[in-house]
């Protein structure tokens, strides 16, 4: 059993150096387009979440099959498990992370298939996203991930 748990961590590990790897590229590749310290941060700090939180969270999860796990995020885990999520840190988040995956893709990181179907499932669920996350915070509204 422990070296199961050490072979995990050594992955997990592993992952985030190779995550930390491409977070310091994605901030030169922002700052090369000239965006704003705060900008660009906000886009760190959201991608930053989503690669060394989210797909760590239950399993060592590499960043570029991220691509395949964007519903889950932002339909149902950062809705239910994150305090501050609300419409706007959900359109703040695709951005950020699209921007994210096509920076991996003009580093050869991913395919363009990879990168299409990130661009598709968001096209594909947004609205529904959206809607969920504004259910989710009106008390008023039944919880839309109640089994009942």
């Amino acid at each position: 059993m422990d070296s199961d748990y050490e072979t995990y961590e050594e992955k997990t590990e592993e992952i985030q150096k190779n995550n930390d790897s491409y977070l310091e590229g994605f901030g030169e590749h922002l700052e090369a387009q000239g965006l704003s310290k705060k900008t660009i941060n906000r886009h760190l700090k959201e991608v930053n979440f989503y690669i060394n939180t989210f797909l760590l969270y239950y399993d060592d999860i590499e960043a570029k099959q991220g691509c395949y796990m964007i519903d889950e995020f932002l339909g149902n885990w950062f809705i239910r498990k994150v305090m501050w999520s609300n419409e706007a840190s959900i359109k703040s988040n695709i951005t950020s992370i699209k921007k994210f995956y096509k920076y991996l893709l003009d580093s050869a990181v991913i395919d363009k298939e990879d990168y299409d179907e990130l661009c598709d499932t968001i096209t594909q669920n947004k609205f529904v996203w959206l809607d969920l996350v504004k259910r989710y915070n009106d008390p008023r509204e039944e919880n839309p991930f109640s089994p009942f």
